[in-house]
């Protein structure tokens, strides 16, 4: 439960000396250290629900009371994937019978049918498959935009930028500036997990590194692609680990400016394989509810000055919490997704689609303002009470997109390994 306050200041009189003074200071819009932040995560009672209020004052003073959402498509294109990473369930590698591959035509077929329905960005991303050519991005994206034109294409994380550079034989840099021709306009800023070496040679050993991720990114905002940027947590990471992630993510942002929002993932641990065999000692079963509220609002208050949107993830926590969170510093509900496989292969317990009048019903009962945006956050449409339903609105039936477990079960669809017989 959130306090109800008119005056934040006053409670600030009482709260613990510490908590009370990186309060102050985020109030007036200081820049907050990682050692303030790290205090911030042992706040508890009174003081805990404070950096809650500080964090939606930051919020109501950089964004207002408007709550915005994308109309969007993911199009998680195969699940075959050379790396084995400790969190991720939905990968395959390429002798597992449930590998999928879906042909370039049903990638652009689903971007169709999205655009159709509202949509203004199609999302893209996948497993890593063996013997990959290291054009295929480009003409995935030159496929679509030959058919879609007007959609913009949210796609490839900084790990698929790598491998794509490394097939291609070409600088991580001429292999971006192919894929902005190609017709990609933002990155997925994804596969960052924790930026931590040590961490993530537990978690995802082999896997691109903190100092990789940096690069691509800073070259991607540089060539004037701009990206997301997020962060999984709740498994074997400590507080002062997301606050120097976090930090990480603020100092690359005063560089480039390239961050269009910042994205807390909470670690789906039901299926994930170093949960589920105990690879690690202490090893958590994702964050407690306290936590993400917690990691949202300190995000808020770390990046407010540099980043103005936060964004909370309604597949890892479900409508309810995502309600909650725009109360803890967050304000923007992402997409719509239509197709979501690889929070759901994990054992999510939400995902796959979120209608808009879903979305704006879940904004307006907390009394905020539901809009529509852009990828890069350009407002489309605010909506009144007396709106119109979106075209998605209109599909009745949304198992007509398929879902992720029946995918890995459709035979066209099935993934053929090349150094096969």
């Amino acid at each position: 439960m959130v306090l109800e306050v008119t005056n934040i200041d006053s409670l600030l009189k009482n709260a613990e000396p510490v908590i009370a003074h990186v309060l102050d200071r985020a109030l007036a819009e200081k820049e907050i250290s990682i050692g303030e932040a790290v205090s911030l995560y042992g706040a508890r009672d009174v003081d805990f629900h404070l950096v809650g209020l500080v964090a939606d004052e930051l919020r109501r003073r950089r964004v207002g009371d408007i709550v915005t959402f994308v109309i969007n498509r993911n199009v998680n294109f195969t699940n075959v994937c050379i790396k084995q990473c400790g969190f991720c369930a939905f990968s395959r590698d390429f002798r597992e019978e449930e590998g999928y591959f879906l042909p370039t035509e049903e990638i652009v077929r689903r971007a169709k049918e999205a655009r159709a329905l509202g949509a203004t960005e199609v999302c893209i991303q996948a497993g890593l498959p063996p013997d990959m050519e290291g054009s295929l991005y480009e003409n995935i994206c030159r496929a679509i935009k030959s058919e879609v034109p007007d959609i913009h294409i949210h796609g490839f994380s900084p790990e698929e930028v790598s491998y794509g550079a490394k097939q291609s034989g070409i600088t991580v840099k001429e292999y971006l500036s192919r894929l902005k021709d190609a017709g990609v306009n933002t990155l997925p800023g994804t596969a960052a997990e924790i930026l931590d070496q040590q961490i993530r040679d537990k978690i995802s050993p082999g896997r691109i590194s903190a100092s990789d991720w940096v690069k691509v990114i800073k070259t991607a905002h540089n060539l004037g692609i701009r990206s997301t940027a997020t962060m999984m947590f709740g498994h074997l990471e400590t507080p002062e680990d997301r606050v120097r992630h976090i930090a990480k993510i603020r100092e690359i942002q005063k560089e480039t400016g390239g961050f269009t929002e910042f994205v807390p993932l909470n670690f789906i641990f039901n299926e994930a394989p170093m949960y589920r065999y105990d690879l690690h000692e202490g090893i958590r079963a994702g964050a407690s509810a306290n936590d993400v509220m917690l990691t949202h609002a300190i995000a808020r208050i770390m990046l407010n000055n540099f980043i103005n949107n936060i964004q909370m993830s309604w597949v890892k926590e479900g409508p309810r919490m995502a309600q909650v969170l725009l109360a803890w510093g967050a304000n923007d509900f992402g997409g719509t997704l239509i197709n979501e496989s690889i929070s759901t292969s994990a054992g999510a317990q939400w995902g796959q689609i979120l209608q808009p009048g879903e979305i704006r019903r879940l904004i307006s009962q907390i009394g905020r303002k539901p809009a529509q945006r852009t990828t890069t956050y350009k407002i489309l449409k605010v909506y009144s009470s007396d709106s119109e339903d979106d075209e998605l609105d209109r599909v009745d039936d949304v198992t007509r997109f398929g879902s992720y477990f029946e995918l890995v079960k459709i035979d066209k669809f099935r993934y053929k390994n090349p150094r096969a017989a």
